[in-house]
């Protein structure tokens, strides 16, 4: 077995540009666990980046697009994230330690991307699934408005965590027309938006997340037996075209 390449990095008045440069290269030349200290807003952090078994772990808090394109590494936040952690994001892991800002995991095609408490609005957006490539989005605390609007794909669960309410306001599913979002609880049907509709998760559907429920438990340590105890909502499409009487034809 080769031993493990490590590096640390200490980001503070780093630029992103070369910030990500410093990862790229070490990556390249097999460092398989980096440390980056210091973290305060750079951007872009890992976008594109290939490579199974490399595992980043950035202590602050990381800018915008997080992850954007990656395929393959774990991405480790111990702090808060800003607006799209995950986006179009091909395969990987990105954990959170904290909460995150809007369109989290936006256009999302693989990997899972797990935020132990809350996110902001539109989370979810435009996530889009090919065969089995199916991209996974775990909320531990609550989700903003427009969660999932326009979902084409995969499988997003909110758990509402030490009683924080996962869902309140409005636009839930919005234009929703592939996939499925499991909320914890019951889910108001005033706040489901156009094209969503819901039902109470039966057993067997609760049974196939129940991988995934522990899976994020274990990443952050938490006891899963009164999250999978619990009662489920599954929010669908109506349709899979739920705006096809938008459109006029000849």
């Amino acid at each position: 077995m080769k031993p493990v390449k490590s590096l640390r990095i200490d980001a503070r008045g780093v630029h992103y540009t070369p910030l990500n440069q410093m990862i790229r290269k070490a990556v390249a030349d097999g460092v398989t666990e980096i440390m980056i200290d210091n973290v305060l807003g750079q951007r872009f952090i890992a976008d594109g980046l290939k490579g199974d078994g490399v595992t980043i772990t950035l202590n602050g808090v990381p800018g915008g697009d997080l992850g954007m394109f990656m395929s393959g590494p774990t991405l480790i936040v111990h702090g808060n994230a800003d607006h799209a952690p995950g986006n179009t994001m091909d395969s990987g892991c990105i954990i959170i330690h904290g909460s995150a800002g809007d369109a989290v995991a936006h256009s999302m095609r693989g990997g899972r991307v797990y935020v132990r408490d809350n996110i902001g609005y539109r989370g979810g957006i435009h996530m889009k699934q090919y065969l089995d490539k199916r991209p996974i989005l775990v909320v531990g605390g609550s989700a903003r408005a427009f969660l999932g609007e326009y979902m084409a794909g995969g499988l997003l669960i909110v758990l509402g965590i030490d009683g924080t309410p996962p869902l309140s306001e409005r636009g839930i599913g919005s234009g929703i027309h592939g996939g499925e979002i499991f909320v914890r609880g019951r889910v108001n049907e005033m706040i489901l938006g156009f094209g969503a509709k819901q039902k109470p998760a039966t057993d067997d559907e609760k049974h196939q997340i129940t991988p995934v429920v522990k899976d994020f438990a274990a990443k952050f340590s938490l006891d899963p037996a009164p999250l999978l105890a619990s009662d489920y909502t599954r929010i669908v499409p109506a349709s899979t075209r739920p705006f096809a009487n938008k459109y006029t034809w000849e």
